[in-house]
């Protein structure tokens, strides 16, 4: 009878801890598919792949390791602070399956039926392929002498009409050389010149005159946005969009990271039309440097060497507003920035917090319901810069007098929050973002 027991008694301890064994296929693979490979895969900017099973088995040990010191996958705001819908921080339960599938072999377990899709339409994040695809006219060669630069690119367009714009994407051959992206969509008149201006300008190694033949361009901007590894498309919420212009040029901002060798590449944007009418469109306002209030900030906005100093920046908002994403932006120098709203009813609503400012690592952070705004909100960015030898990415050894001179060098510095909104209207606050 006793060894009948024991017999049991077994069986059901292995089958037991047979079900709580962490596999690839039931655990893991969600994680990697969902965190991880829309930058790992082929064509993205990651360094390598993180598709199949085996792609990530062989990397097991290393991937626990990084996944255990929080540095991938890459989420720098404070999740204690706000929470966002793009979020890719990885919870405590996620990090602990990872490192006891690595402990113990990495057992692949059996396929879930629909949970083991790396399936990615071939350049696009998206659902979909593009309804139009606008890139540069030819591939520019980033020259390999580990130098930075920043180049404007315009990409003009004539289309037999305008359309709602779905969703928009960043597009580019060669994703690992490029820092971040910026651009811009403006609506042109039938009798301004679209083609006879240089098709780039170099702000890096060319005159910075040049870049007065785009301003008149710049009459009406339709659309602004950009793109950082990790991002992907940026959709809407029913009804609510922008409308790409019949005519017009996209001007793409695109800062290049040094290289040690001869690069070429050919980027734009892709778009994915709707025929449900935009009955709202999206609006873009920056604050800060080279934006509203940049005379505003607190104290004067220059960082002498071997300092550690503070900035705080106060904006009103002049109607009632819905906000859709917010994206702060500074330099080498960055140390912490925070954006919030102090109501005129005293309440406070927090838009970020970022406490360990990290200049690789900087995204749009969209709201996962549309936040209202009132009117009277001041608008307030407390931002904080180290320009001490203490600071690792200082770019100056030993420190400079640092300050924003508009030239976009990122040797110098910035103070700016965009924001991306929309005037309010009753019941914003209930519409969830796509996500």
């Amino acid at each position: 009878m006793k060894c009948v027991t024991l017999s049991v008694f077994l069986v059901l301890f292995f089958h037991i801890a047979d079900a709580q064994r962490i596999t690839w296929y039931q655990h893991i693979a969600p994680i990697i598919h969902n965190h991880c490979t829309p930058c790992h895969h082929d064509g993205d900017a990651a360094p390598f792949q993180l598709n199949t099973y085996e792609d990530v088995a062989k990397r097991a040990a290393f991937i626990k390791k990084v996944t255990q010191n929080r540095y991938m996958p890459p989420w720098k705001p404070d999740p204690h602070y706000v929470s966002f819908i793009n979020e890719r921080k990885l919870t405590d339960e996620q990090i602990t399956m990872i490192a006891d599938w690595a402990d113990h072999n990495m057992p692949k377990g059996k396929p879930v039926a629909g949970k083991d899709d790396t399936s990615f339409i071939s350049g696009t994040h998206y659902g979909r392929k593009p309804d139009l695809v606008l890139t540069m006219k030819k591939a520019f060669v980033v020259k390999g002498n580990n130098t930075e630069r920043f180049i404007v690119y315009k990409i003009p367009f004539e289309l037999p009409d305008s359309m709602n714009v779905e969703a928009i994407e960043f597009t580019s051959t060669n994703k690992r050389i490029i820092h971040h992206a910026n651009y811009e969509i403006d609506d042109v008149p039938a009798n301004l010149d679209l083609y006879n201006t240089l098709d780039y300008i170099n702000l890096t190694e060319g005159s910075r005159l040049d870049y007065e033949q785009y301003v008149p361009y710049r009459k009406k901007m339709i659309y602004y946005g950009g793109w950082i590894p990790g991002t992907s498309y940026e959709s809407y919420p029913k009804d609510i969009g922008w409308i790409m212009p019949k005519r017009g040029v996209i001007l793409l901002t695109l800062h290049y990271a040094p290289v040690g060798k001869d690069e070429e590449n050919v980027s734009g944007i892709q778009l994915f039309f709707t025929k449900t009418p935009v009955k709202r469109q999206i609006q873009a306002v920056s604050i800060g440097s080279g934006g509203v209030g940049e005379k505003d900030i607190d104290p004067y906005f220059y960082i002498p060497a071997n300092v550690v100093k503070s900035f705080k920046l106060k904006v009103t908002a002049p109607e009632d507003q819905s906000f859709l994403y917010v994206w702060p932006h500074m330099h080498y120098l960055g140390k912490s920035f925070k954006a919030y709203g102090i109501t005129p009813a005293n309440d406070t609503i927090r838009f970020v917090s970022i406490p360990d400012w990290d200049f690789k690592w900087q995204e749009p952070y969209w709201f996962p319901k549309l936040q209202k705004i009132p009117k009277g909100t001041v608008l307030t960015v407390e931002a904080t810069y180290d320009n001490t030898v203490n600071n690792p990415s200082n770019p100056y050894n030993p420190p400079r007098l640092t300050y924003s001179s508009g030239d976009m060098k990122t040797t110098d510095e910035m103070l700016t929050l965009v924001m991306i909104f929309l005037p309010y209207e009753k019941g914003d606050e209930n519409i969830k973002m796509k996500e």
